[in-house]
């Protein structure tokens, strides 16, 4: 069998044990067997496609590894705008009735028209409650 298949069944090794393990440390050896495996079959020898191989493996380490892991490290995403707003505390500035359509609170300073996520739920003036849901530019709060 030529030196060059050999090469290719070891790229495609690596490259499936990268895509089992996700650790971004088998990927380099994946490409170094892949040069090794052109090398090889244009004919350079067995001994410049091993010094490809384990050239360009290391190098791929030292520079691919650490910028690969660095995007496997995303910070929590940040909850912004309204999405921010669910789980805070508010206070009830008018009452709170679904049947009536009334009610309003006031958020982190903002005020909001408010509405019970209880439907037989009534909330009296100055009760604090929690934002459970925004949906458009109404709070659904409960006690």
């Amino acid at each position: 069998m030529s030196g060059w298949v050999l090469w290719v069944v070891a790229a495609c090794a690596f490259g499936v044990g990268e895509m089992l393990t996700t650790g971004f440390f088998l990927a380099p050896f994946a490409l170094g067997a892949g040069l090794a495996a052109i090398l090889d079959a244009a004919g350079t020898g067995e001994a410049a496609a091993w010094i490809v191989f384990v050239v360009s493996s290391l190098l791929a380490m030292l520079v691919l590894r650490p910028i690969a892991r660095s995007h496997l490290r995303v910070p929590p995403q940040i909850r912004t705008g309204a999405a921010a707003l669910v789980g805070k505390q508010a206070i009830v500035l008018e009452r709170i009735e679904n049947s009536e359509g009334v009610g309003c609170v006031r958020i982190d300073g903002e005020v909001w028209t408010a509405r019970s996520l209880h439907d037989d739920e009534v909330i009296e003036r100055g009760v604090r409650v929690e934002v459970v849901q925004i949906k458009g530019a109404t709070a659904l709060v409960t006690e």
